[in-house]
């Protein structure tokens, strides 16, 4: 697994950016958020070492801009080269996680037709009102790979409208960090059942710091929640 950062800040918009992580850690190191800058990883796809190969080797899932958002207005003038690199290096998964789907078409390359086979898009939608915005704009996407993720999911989710066997796969996580909002075990067990009445794979990644099961609150360490989620055995298939 590899990361690719070729741009850095973001501007909140929508419920789930409330307590956005790159937020709190520009925070610690008294910078803007808002911000947005080419970083120094902008061209790590091509890097090579000394001897000539790629420092990210063939084979490696690449998650993508996860310090902004690829879609975000401000890197419009950026994003053309970063396509030409995904595209170079076709040897490589790319995967990226969006708010910003209702952006996806703007400053696609010439030659995308119905997707770079090389490329995952991941749509989040956090509650019933992203869901409803976000996810048709997804499946009409000309993508070969999609997937959507509720994280942090805010709310009980009804996504039977949209589950087919054009999306790859649904994630559901509950939210890290100081403030932290509530996710129920009840709304990641009935996400999983639509999934599974849709044949869709579902995976349960985190249960994040504030879990609701059986009517309890249970506050757990941001070390724990993955294997927490993992206990309760719920990916499928």
């Amino acid at each position: 697994m590899a990361r690719w950062n070729p741009w850095h800040g973001c501007r909140r918009i929508s419920a789930g950016c409330a307590n956005c992580y790159v937020y709190r850690i520009d925070a610690a190191y008294d910078r803007d958020p808002t911000a947005v800058a080419r970083t120094a990883d902008f061209d790590l796809p091509v890097r090579k070492g000394r001897g000539g190969h790629f420092r990210l080797l063939p084979g490696e899932t690449v998650y993508t801009c996860f310090s902004s958002d690829f879609f975000l207005e401000e890197a419009d003038t950026w994003r053309p080269e970063a396509w030409r690199m995904i595209r170079e290096r076709d040897d490589l998964d790319f995967f990226l996680v969006t708010k910003r789907i209702d952006r996806f078409r703007t400053g696609l390359p010439d030659d995308w037709g119905d997707g770079y086979d090389n490329v995952t898009v991941c749509s989040t939608c956090e509650n019933q009102d992203r869901a409803v915005y976000r996810l048709p704009i997804l499946l009409g996407s000309p993508l070969r790979h999609r997937q959507v993720i509720c994280e942090p999911i805010l709310e009980r989710i009804d996504l039977r409208a949209w589950l087919s066997p054009a999306l790859e796969c649904v994630t559901v996580g509950g939210e890290s960090g100081e403030g932290a909002r509530t996710c129920d075990f009840d709304w990641v067990k009935d996400l999983r059942a639509q999934c599974v009445d849709a044949r869709v794979p579902f995976h349960f990644k985190q249960t994040g710091a504030r879990f609701v099961k059986d009517g309890r609150l249970y506050r757990i360490e941001r070390k724990d929640q993955q294997a927490q989620a993992a206990k309760a055995r719920l990916d499928w298939p």
